[in-house]
């Protein structure tokens, strides 16, 4: 038997325990909740100060805040608005107190195994919670506060006072905070007049404001709308009549959506960027001062050559009894030195379709990819008088139904022909022939060591530019040519201050390099002869040395020019959203160089003359562009061009 003594002992050392325990438990508890704010001044909390978007010159592009408006009542705010939420964000809203403890339990599970954070698990009152006292940081001590402000928030408030406050506060993206300023942003009408589509469409935003905002990418948005009336349905909030009529409903939104008018793509892109670096919160209501790239003269001299153009473009399609004639456009000017964005412009006019086609779109480039099988040639040790075969080739596939006969555009050879005369014209067979010997796969992995970050099909149709890339990615490809082989990633922020004027963040671009000085000093002499010699011969208007290549895509579908001088690096592409023709011979040279050619003349206007850079481990060389040989004379059929030293013709 267990004598006195020692049950007395054991008892003091339970007691001993307990109150440990429970010390650290109450301790626990006020480390959490001691920073905790009082939720009592929740219904006063507004946003304050005014953000301004800066140009280069420090002009104001835009100014970023939320204003001061009375909230709206749950009882003005449409039924399938609130019922989208739920269903959306927090299916058992009404059943849980503030916690979902087993949706919790999954996503511990699930970050566990992740090793991170991939599923957050709130509920809408942990997500006010958060929205309203909490910075967006994932970190366990954040949640767990989070929890205990969500219990608090649920003792407090009724279910509807607290849906109510949710639908008044949270994040809708592009700087709509709360439903009523979402409605007038996006719809340009008052949050009791949203229809079914639209108000599926606000539901399903909070979810990642920065992605799903029509104004940002109107396809997500359509798809995530569509994603929310889908679980409407199955949850028999609406019927299958509502479904298929909401489904089909067209994305229409306000011409007021934003009073972005001197460069609305850019600041969008911008926006897009910030609120992932800092946080929506911090970028709507902290009055910041955000400087930027942007040279507000070329923004303007982009725009105008951009409207011109398809003016131009558009007329000749009427003529030619093309409907709708609809045609669309994108320029992106990049700084060479730095790297950063000088110019965008993402279509012809941002309030009828925000979608930025500079950055986001993804289309084919033609023959402006051609480029990056040239470099990577060099790279192989290739010389650009090296001859190669233009003549009418099959590719055998499977069997002979998978057969694959590439044309040339002009549907003539010229048989054997040097590297510099076959891409300065634009011929097709022997860029098809040099990526079989280079190794398609090759080729792709240089293409994206040079930036372009899109899925690139390794075939041989590769060369013909078949995959489809951003035109901000092919630009800035081209811009490592005029730097002496290295990439910097396109950057649009230079730094960021808070209301007192301190730097909260500073530009830092990714950086590297792909390619030889050597290698780049020589394919950027074959693209002067592109307009020298071949398909860009109207840019030879344009003072100074100039490089580019034109692309046109299959069926007249997409035009480009991209190009380049010693300062700057310039894309344009031309096509329509649907994808159909622009017309015959709509090319490169036709629908997107005069674009080019007139936005370069500002772009050139009073910068001091330069020369591309030669290294010293390259020779120039008078030579004979069709033959390859050795010029004595500076003939007309003579070209200045350019070879590692050895390699040069004898």
């Amino acid at each position: 038997m267990m004598s006195g003594l020692n049950k007395k002992t054991i008892i003091i050392l339970i007691v001993l325990l307990a109150g440990i325990s429970a010390g650290v438990l109450v301790g626990a508890f006020f480390a959490f909740t001691h920073d905790l704010p009082q939720i009592r001044n929740l219904e006063s909390f507004r946003p304050q100060a005014i953000t301004r978007v800066y140009s280069a010159e420090k002009e104001v592009l835009a100014e970023l805040y939320l204003e001061k408006r009375d909230p709206v009542p749950l009882q003005r705010i449409p039924r399938y608005l609130t019922a989208a939420l739920v269903a959306t964000e927090d299916r058992k809203f009404y059943q849980h107190s503030g916690v979902d403890i087993k949706g919790i339990a999954r996503a511990i599970i699930k970050d566990i195994r992740a090793g991170g954070f991939v599923e957050g698990a709130s509920t809408i009152t942990q997500q006010l919670a958060k929205t309203l006292f909490l910075t967006a940081r994932k970190t366990i001590v954040r949640k767990i506060k989070e929890a205990i402000l969500a219990f608090q928030l649920e003792r407090r408030y009724t279910k509807d006072e607290i849906l109510e406050l949710y639908l008044n506060q949270v994040y809708f993206g592009s700087g709509a905070y709360g439903v009523k300023s979402a409605a007038e942003i996006f719809f340009g009408k008052p949050v009791e007049d949203l229809s079914l589509a639209e108000c599926a469409l606000i539901a399903g935003m909070p979810k990642s404001p920065s992605r799903y905002s029509p104004l940002v990418n109107l396809d997500l948005a359509r798809q995530r709308r569509n994603i929310v009336l889908k679980q409407m349905l199955m949850m028999e909030i609406i019927t299958d009549a509502d479904y298929e009529q909401a489904v089909n409903e067209q994305i229409l939104l306000s011409d007021k959506s934003r009073s972005l008018n001197r460069a609305p793509y850019f600041v969008e892109h911008v926006q897009k960027n910030l609120e992932e670096y800092l946080g929506a919160s911090r970028l709507y209501k902290g009055g910041l001062s955000i400087s930027t790239t942007l040279d507000l003269n070329l923004q303007q001299a982009a725009q105008t050559a951009v409207e011109q153009g398809l003016l131009s473009l558009q007329a000749r399609m009427q003529s030619n009894s093309i409907q709708p004639a609809d045609p669309q456009a994108a320029l992106v000017c990049l700084d060479i030195n730095s790297g950063g964005i000088l110019a965008m412009v993402g279509g012809r006019n941002f309030s009828a379709s925000p979608y930025n086609r500079a950055t986001t779109a993804r289309r084919q480039p033609g023959s402006a990819f051609k480029p990056l099988v040239y470099a990577y040639a060099i790279e192989q040790g290739f010389a650009q008088n090296a001859m190669i075969l233009d003549a009418p080739v099959v590719f055998r596939g499977a069997d002979r139904n998978h057969d694959w006969h590439p044309e040339n555009f002009s549907k003539t050879y010229l048989g054997e022909i040097t590297l510099r005369k076959a891409l300065a014209i634009s011929q097709n067979i022997p860029a098809v022939r040099l990526i079989e010997m280079l190794g398609s796969e090759s080729v792709a992995r240089f293409a994206h060591r040079l930036g372009i970050e899109s899925n690139l099909e390794p075939n041989l149709s590769m060369a013909l530019g078949a995959s489809e890339v951003s035109l901000q990615n092919l630009t800035a490809a081209y811009a490592v040519f005029a730097r002496g082989g290295k990439w910097i990633d396109p950057f649009g922020i230079m730094e960021v201050a808070d209301h007192r004027g301190r730097i909260i963040w500073s530009a830092r671009p990714q950086k590297r390099l792909v390619m030889s000085r050597a290698g780049a000093a020589i394919i950027t002499n074959m693209l002067e002869g592109v307009v020298l010699e071949g398909t860009g011969r109207q840019a030879q208007t344009l003072p100074g040395p100039i490089a580019g290549k034109t692309g046109t895509t299959d069926h007249y579908k997409d035009a480009l020019f991209v190009g380049f001088s010693p300062a700057v690096a310039t894309g344009v592409w031309v096509g329509r959203d649907a994808g159909g023709s622009l017309g015959d011979k709509e090319t490169g040279a036709k629908a997107a160089l005069p674009i080019w050619i007139q936005f370069m003349q500002t772009a050139l206007a009073g910068r001091s003359m330069q020369s591309f850079d030669v290294p010293d481990n390259v020779v120039a060389v008078r030579m004979n562009p069709q033959t390859g040989q050795i010029e004595r004379d500076e003939s007309r059929q003579s070209v200045s061009a350019l070879f590692k030293i050895g390699s040069e013709p004898k």
